[in-house]
């Protein structure tokens, strides 16, 4: 008998993957579900991106491999978007690798620096992939928690009670998914300090900035933090682009060739016209972004009276894809969602996968249209 590695014995299939097969089930057996639990933008690209993909069929090198780090002029799109939006300056060359998705950055910086044994700090209530990561590369998660009377802000002076010594990685993740917390600039600069103090990697998971957020932000914004400091970004929210996988790893040319030495052992580069199509919309104006905040604002005002409906409580402060909201008293997540899928055929993230701190809380996706998101209300009301 061919057993399966020890290693899969510590994680367990990803929960959308396993629910969304029991939606699917329920879908194809005539019930009219609607979907509000996955992030993944339902509204189209820029056409100048969709445009530079066809464009991209006919180039001679665009079926052959491509380089490990990216096109040049993609590296270059991805500098000038970070020093645009965020005054980061960056090497093109040296400082950005891009990536097929910001998540497979998070096993790759995993796999650069995490021994057997090394502790890694992660957000509980925070992306299980942090937590799923760390167990499959043998390291051990220890969890910093979060909570809502702090704002979802790291804790610093309970951080500093933990034992340290062995943790080696920390993830944030701000603007904050599932909360949509956002950070300030003196939160990304305690996070530097602390990196420092202790010899930490911080690693900032960044794809919700333009999303309903007037004031984007990036952890190398701070003085010294290329030092300790690696940032995720993707593409997939800020210009709808899910299913075209593309992210960026940004940080020291030192991390960055850490992470290069495992991802060239990975992949053979991403494909020619998905490059080109990226840098089109790196190159996109803030017109772009307006454009889009309008509708998710909208949406987002129906689904708080979705939560009105529902007899929940959210900030409605909070930015990013998604309605972090708090159910009543004595309510169990998952019981909650289960029940509202079976009598009203919704589909809702109950806050639980995201860690013990999102028991009482469930998620609500912003990607849906106007007239689902009125029938989801018309279904419960």
């Amino acid at each position: 008998m061919i057993e399966a590695a020890n290693r899969l014995n510590t994680v367990e299939e990803y929960y959308f993957s396993k629910k969304l097969r029991e939606v699917n089930l329920l879908i194809a057996s005539g019930k009219p579900i609607i979907n509000l639990g996955i992030g993944s933008p339902d509204m189209q690209p820029p056409q100048k991106v969709v445009d530079a993909l066809n464009e991209g069929f006919s180039n001679p090198s665009a079926h052959k491999y491509q380089s490990y780090q990216g096109l040049p002029e993609l590296r270059e799109a991805i500098a000038g978007f970070y020093k645009e939006q965020f005054k980061v300056h960056l090497s093109p060359g040296t400082e950005i690798l891009p990536l097929m998705g910001s998540k497979e950055g998070i096993m790759h910086i995993s796999m650069a620096y995490l021994n057997d044994g090394d502790g890694v700090l992660i957000p509980n209530p925070g992306y299980p992939t942090y937590a799923s990561v760390t167990r499959l590369v043998g390291a051990e998660s220890v969890f910093y928690e979060l909570d809502e009377s702090n704002n979802w802000l790291p804790d610093f002076k309970a951080l500093e009670k933990l034992d340290l010594s062995k943790v080696k990685l920390m993830w944030v993740n701000y603007p904050h998914m599932p909360t949509g917390a956002q950070p300030s600039k003196f939160l990304f600069e305690e996070l530097v300090a602390f990196g420092k103090k202790h010899s930490i990697l911080i690693v900032n998971d960044n794809p919700y900035s333009f999303v309903l957020n007037d004031n984007p932000r990036s952890i190398l914004e701070v003085e010294g933090a290329k030092e300790v400091c690696l940032e995720l970004n993707s593409l997939s929210k800020t210009f709808n682009m899910a299913g075209w996988r593309v992210g960026m790893v940004v940080g020291d040319s030192k991390h960055i060739n850490n992470v290069l030495k495992v991802k060239s052992n990975m992949d053979s580069g991403m494909f020619y016209g998905i490059q080109k199509g990226a840098v089109e919309a790196l190159k996109c104006s803030n017109m772009w972004f307006s454009a889009l905040n309008s509708v998710y604002k909208q949406r987002r005002d129906l689904v708080w009276q979705l939560a009105d409906a529902l007899n929940c409580t959210y900030d409605k402060n909070a930015t990013g894809l998604f309605v972090w909201a708090k159910l009543p008293a004595f309510v169990k997540s998952e019981e909650y969602i289960d029940l509202i899928l079976k009598n009203n055929h919704i589909f809702i993230t109950p806050g639980t996968i995201f860690g013990s701190k999102g028991e009482g809380y469930i998620r609500f996706s912003l990607c849906a249209s106007t007239e689902v998101l009125e029938e989801a209300i018309a279904r419960v009301k």
